[in-house]
């Protein structure tokens, strides 16, 4: 469902990876341990254009896992997952 949406320029549609509550062996983790933002890139735009017209490439490319600003980015929801 997110192939439907394509990133312009240098944008990246980034998935938020859930961090897990309790680990294998079934000890629950707290809040705080869990707190790092970050996310799987699921679409990269082509990049941007400098002044002669050449196309400069985005750094990172689908399936990279990125971090993410606290407040930064917008967020789109499509069915039921939550894109930035």
């Amino acid at each position: 469902m997110a192939k439907r949406l394509i990133p312009c320029l240098n944008r990246v549609l980034v998935e938020k990876i859930v961090p897990p509550s309790k680990t294998t062996a079934g000890i629950l983790l707290p809040e705080k341990s869990s707190k790092l933002n970050s996310g799987k890139v699921v679409a990269v735009g082509p990049g941007t254009r400098d002044k002669s017209g050449n196309t400069i490439p985005v750094g990172v490319k689908e399936g990279d896992t990125v971090l993410l600003p606290e407040y930064g980015g917008t967020e789109v929801k499509l069915g039921e997952k939550q894109y930035l």
